[in-house]
């Protein structure tokens, strides 16, 4: 049962950390979802989204990074800054994808959401992950690294629905990196979705609320795989 972020031995930094639940019991899910917060944000507050999304039958992870951020610098430097905190925090969902896949939850059940840090980290982890999954969703959000040669990712997202959401003058995330990650994903064999939202600033909107609820009514399987 998850209840901890997975510890690799006791050494790497996001490893260790609390991960809060909320929705269906595992046992009883229909379908999973891995939330991943933002910079200086919490577990228990990317969690709050639950709520909105409001299905019964569907549990909701959210890992809490170490010191409130999964890693230091921009998502728009080199790798090699943001090590090792990055890979350590792409650790964290691999364990979690692992672990709830020895529970009975194949990657077609499981989806990803991240917001700004945690949106950037969610893609980045499906493109180096690539795979059948329920739904991959970045608000505020694009693919880690200072340009497209920083990237090299290999397999096939099989069809799997990916939306991005994100404002034309969010001061974190260049519309530019938007576009970029939207073809980088959909030459990964993503169906992808891009909503930019014209003025909107660096948040979630009630659209991106609505646009998600559909994608697990419509892409997520509800019955056992």
């Amino acid at each position: 049962m998850i209840g901890r972020n997975p510890d690799a031995g006791g050494h790497a930094l996001h490893q260790g950390e609390p991960i809060a639940h909320a929705g269906a019991a595992l046992s009883q899910a229909k379908a999973v979802m891995i939330l991943l917060h933002g910079r200086g944000a919490s577990a228990d507050g990317i969690l709050s989204l639950a709520e909105a999304f409001a299905d019964p039958e569907i549990a909701y992870f959210a890992p809490q990074a170490a010191g409130h951020s999964w890693y230091p610098h921009s998502f728009l430097a080199p790798l090699a800054h943001n090590e090792p905190w990055l890979s350590s925090a792409l650790q964290v969902i691999a364990g979690m994808v692992r672990e709830l896949e020895r529970d009975g939850n194949p990657s077609s059940r499981i989806v990803l959401l991240g917001f700004s840090q945690g949106g950037c980290l969610a893609l980045e982890f499906a493109a180096r992950n690539a795979g059948r999954y329920g739904a991959v969703i970045g608000l505020s959000a694009g693919l880690i690294g200072p340009d497209e040669t920083s990237r090299t990712y290999a397999g096939s997202l099989q069809g799997t629905p990916v939306f991005l959401g994100c404002s034309d003058v969010d001061p974190h995330i260049p519309l530019a990196r938007v576009h970029e990650s939207s073809r980088a994903l959909s030459d990964l064999g993503g169906t992808v979705e891009e909503r930019v939202y014209p003025g909107m600033g660096h948040t979630i909107n009630e659209d991106e609320i609505k646009r998600v609820r559909s994608l697990l009514t419509q892409h997520i399987s509800v019955r056992p795989a």
